[in-house]
């Protein structure tokens, strides 16, 4: 009888560790964010808000292209870089002053980010 315990723990040790999510599964691109996206970015603590452009280009999870912030200046107009995992697209600029992590749904994506001299951010955009 004790035996049969010992193989049904060693079971449950075994299938809990069946059910953790593969790297295949984290590593999945499900989406496709090549395009010019336009929308809007607003302070998630303060004043501050305006429009965004991210022209995109897609090569398997890798993604590279250019940001246009009219309300910052221009100053953080430039190139960003990122991945795609599943349907989550994470990108940051060059300087790394401008980061998004934005969740793709179709023609739409929206998230969390950060702006240089903003904090934490809200990114809402738009497939034209």
């Amino acid at each position: 009888m004790r035996a049969a315990w010992v193989a049904i723990a060693v079971a449950v040790v075994f299938v809990s560790s069946c059910a953790q999510k593969d790297w295949i599964d984290q590593t999945l691109v499900t989406v496709d964010v090549t395009g010019v996206w336009e929308g809007d970015i607003h302070s998630s603590t303060g004043p501050g808000g305006g429009g965004l452009a991210l022209t995109l280009e897609q090569k398997g999870a890798k993604v590279v292209g250019t940001s246009r912030l009219p309300a910052t200046g221009g100053q953080n107009n430039g190139t960003v870089q990122g991945t795609v995992s599943g349907d989550t697209l994470r990108f940051r600029d060059q300087r790394g002053a401008f980061t998004g992590e934005l969740q793709v749904n179709g023609d739409d994506m929206t998230g969390p980010g950060t702006l240089q001299n903003w904090g934490p951010v809200t990114i809402t955009l738009r497939r034209r």
